[in-house]
């Protein structure tokens, strides 16, 4: 397990792991939420987001299904938020630009996979990589904003902060990073050091009002950014057709492997 899981963590989530296992075969475990985002605090849950490969003959019959998982437990103190995509779904979602199933691919903190499988996809899916991201890290930074204008917490501003340099960070570089500590010295934003703080007192430790005022043209300066480098992207529009075909590939060769 990640060293950034404390011992009862890590056991915990190795013994729902391995139940969940017996039920659904993972490509991908990858620890997402505020532990990949470089702001848990002790009570952050463990956001466990997986990818899974249903046996194929279960996807061709009269009654397909790529049903996903999701799960809320309590282990041991430790709560546990967990859901798996099927591999199918979550291969075309990359292709729309999906970024929650590309930080389940490309993100670090990956606690179990297929690692061969995994070293297979990985670059057939920075080659697929396109323009479209900006649409999904945009509507969630927006989203998390409403939020925190309604219930101003440190957590909800840190979302937004993070959702938006991720995505302007994919834009210009090709590189995936999630962690917000990384990125914010290169983003002017080196005071967020502040609200990660205030955020590690615990998930919901509130903001004062002129402490949201403070924030709220740094919000709109980092979601001017993701547009601005949209349009200046090293990124192609859409996904080239060669990197789809190469992933579609790879898929049927994993879907007559599973047979």
């Amino acid at each position: 397990m990640s060293d950034v899981l404390t011992q009862t963590q890590s056991l915990a989530a190795r013994g729902f792991l391995a139940e969940q296992s017996l039920l659904r075969r993972h490509v991908v475990v990858y620890l997402s939420g505020a532990h990949a985002y470089g702001f848990p605090s002790p009570d952050s849950d463990l956001d466990l987001k997986c990818i899974h490969v249903a046996p194929t003959r279960e996807l061709v019959g009269m009654f397909p299904s790529e049903g996903g998982a999701e799960s809320m437990v309590v282990r041991d103190g430790v709560e546990i938020d967990y859901g798996s995509n099927e591999l199918g779904g979550v291969l075309r979602g990359v292709i729309k630009g999906n970024g929650n199933f590309l930080e389940r691919i490309l993100g670090e903190l990956i606690l179990d996979a297929d690692y061969p499988r995994l070293a297979e996809l990985r670059p057939l899916v920075k080659a697929s990589l396109s323009r479209r991201v900006q649409r999904h890290y945009a509507g969630f930074a927006r989203s998390q904003l409403e939020a925190a204008e309604k219930s101003a917490t440190a957590k909800r501003v840190l979302y937004v902060l993070r959702t938006a340099l991720t995505g302007t960070h994919l834009l210009r570089t090709g590189e995936l990073v999630t962690d917000l500590t990384e990125l914010i010295d290169g983003h002017g934003l080196g005071e967020a050091r502040e609200l990660i703080a205030i955020k590690q007192r615990g998930e919901k430790t509130a903001l004062a009002g002129d402490e949201l005022a403070r924030w709220r043209g740094e919000m709109d300066r980092v979601l001017a950014g993701l547009d601005a480098a949209a349009e200046g992207s090293r990124l192609p529009e859409e996904p080239p057709q060669r990197a789809v075909a190469a992933l579609d590939g790879w898929l049927l060769e994993v879907r007559q492997a599973e047979w």
